[in-house]
């Protein structure tokens, strides 16, 4: 706790610091038209059992209201389509979720579809099927609910858009076979059509990063007709980039972190570059 509160500390100065430069650099890139589209994906919002990827009701409140005043809150198909565009000029950013927590339906859903602000929920098919808990919760000792198939089917009736998160939420990276690639992330999609009887459109990477993806792995994804996949490194989308490819912030819940990300952080515009230039963008 401690040790948060000192990184917030010294990430608060440093926005402070920097913050004519972001401005600056804002303004030329509204006036360029060259806003990037910002992805942000949060795992578990609650108050019990709090870990690495859970975020407080009363965090995740906070991050939400100075969104909406801060951006215009789009759904990943519109943030695509400002992409493919090559032109924007609006502070631009999309919610998201992974895995699929059951918790997620006492506070972070409701508060979201009150609002009216449209969002992507990823889910493990083989955790909501089976309603056993994800092993990452079982490795440390505090097994946690997962989505059940009808919460599932009532944020689709809802109009949430429900997206894939493999079948196992499997390491994608380590998988060089074929076949087995297909079935996390095809079998994904089709498991989640048929238990909530509309199409999938989007799928997103367990672990996220550089080495947890593999250009077959795109492949697949696009070949099965999905209309985009989703990384979580940390990453920019600007206009005229790779729509296909979104990249994702996290919903850190260190505020001092969080904002630095939003307001365009130097620092990670550059890794931002970096890895858009790597091997990991994929063209077709």
């Amino acid at each position: 706790m401690l040790m948060d509160a000192c990184k917030d500390h010294l990430l608060r100065w440093y926005y402070l610091a920097t913050l004519p430069r972001r401005r600056q650099s804002s303004a030329q890139r509204k006036a360029q038209g060259q806003v990037p589209m910002q992805v942000l994906f949060y795992h578990r919002v609650a108050d019990e059992h709090p870990n690495d990827w859970t975020i407080s009701p009363e965090s995740f409140a906070t991050q939400i209201n100075w969104l909406q005043e801060q951006f215009d809150i789009v759904s990943l198909q519109e943030a695509q389509r400002r992409i493919e565009c090559g032109q924007n000029e609006i502070p631009t950013v999309s919610i998201t979720f992974d895995d699929g927590y059951a918790d997620n339906c006492k506070t972070a859903v409701p508060y979201l579809l009150e609002r009216e602000i449209p969002f992507t929920y990823f889910v493990t098919t083989d955790n909501t099927s089976s309603g056993e808990p994800f092993i990452h919760d079982q490795q440390t000792g505090c097994p946690l609910e997962p989505n059940s198939v009808e919460q599932l089917r009532e944020m689709a009736s809802a109009g949430v858009e429900i997206g894939a998160h493999t079948r196992t939420h499997a390491d994608l990276g380590k998988l060089d076979d074929e076949q087995a690639l297909y079935d996390e992330i095809v079998g994904s999609k089709r498991d989640l059509e048929s238990l909530l009887e509309r199409p999938v459109h989007y799928f997103a990477f367990p672990f996220g990063m550089p080495e947890n993806m593999s250009p077959l792995a795109f492949r697949i994804a696009f070949q099965a007709g999905l209309w985009g996949v989703c990384s979580a490194y940390g990453g920019y989308n600007f206009p005229g980039d790779d729509g296909f490819h979104l990249q994702r912030i996290h919903g850190d819940p260190l505020w001092g972190r969080f904002r630095n990300w939003l307001t365009i952080d130097p620092r990670k515009l550059r890794n931002s570059e970096h890895f858009e230039l790597g091997d990991y963008r994929f063209c077709f």
